[in-house]
């Protein structure tokens, strides 16, 4: 394995392991103790807590990527790979417990696997189609949403088929500037 110490960075594998990407790398590494928290029936709100810790970290490693030029191209592909993975791991443990129906979660786990797919496909390919503002809008709904239907079920349950319908129009909007990029798949 090719690796080189510059500063405070490794590279390894021609991949940088700066602090956006290891934000990333724990916000993955997050995933199972939503799941563990809803599992063993922790209170709703351990689990959103740990989601909105997730979503800080999120905010975080972007904002000092973009500020110290820190990206990566493995972070433009695993930084949204983590929130999709973080968005179905919490909208399936939601239909296991019962708190939205799992007609919201279908739509929305086949819509992030599909996009998942699809981002693999093209990095293998050297494409990569960062996240955009439909995306980052879409990201927001789900969180809010999932904040609200801690404090309110009805009115969280009525943000979370919004924020569905916000994932397929980011899923439209994706598809768009894929077309217009002319990348092959």
């Amino acid at each position: 394995m090719l690796e080189e110490n510059i500063g405070t960075f490794s590279f390894v594998n021609n991949y940088i392991m700066n602090v956006p990407n290891t934000l990333t790398i724990f916000r993955i590494l997050l995933i199972p103790v939503v799941a563990v928290l809803f599992y063993f029936n922790f209170p709703l709100v351990y689990p959103i807590f740990i989601f909105f810790a997730a979503g800080f970290t999120d905010i975080l490693d972007g904002y000092i990527a973009r500020k110290y030029n820190l990206i990566t191209k493995w972070g433009t592909v695993m930084d949204p790979l983590a929130d999709k993975l973080m968005c179905i791991t919490i909208m399936c443990c939601l239909v296991l417990k019962n708190h939205i129906p799992a007609w919201a979660f279908f739509i929305l786990a086949i819509k992030e696997l599909f996009m998942i797919f699809c981002g693999i496909l093209l990095y293998k390919k050297g494409t990569v189609i960062p996240s955009n503002k439909f995306g980052k809008i879409s990201t927001l709904l789900f969180y809010v949403a999932i904040f609200v239907l801690a404090l309110n079920e009805t009115n969280g349950r009525y943000l979370i088929y919004i924020a569905v319908i916000s994932s397929l129009l980011a899923l439209v909007n994706y598809s768009i500037i894929y077309n217009k990029s002319k990348a092959p798949l």
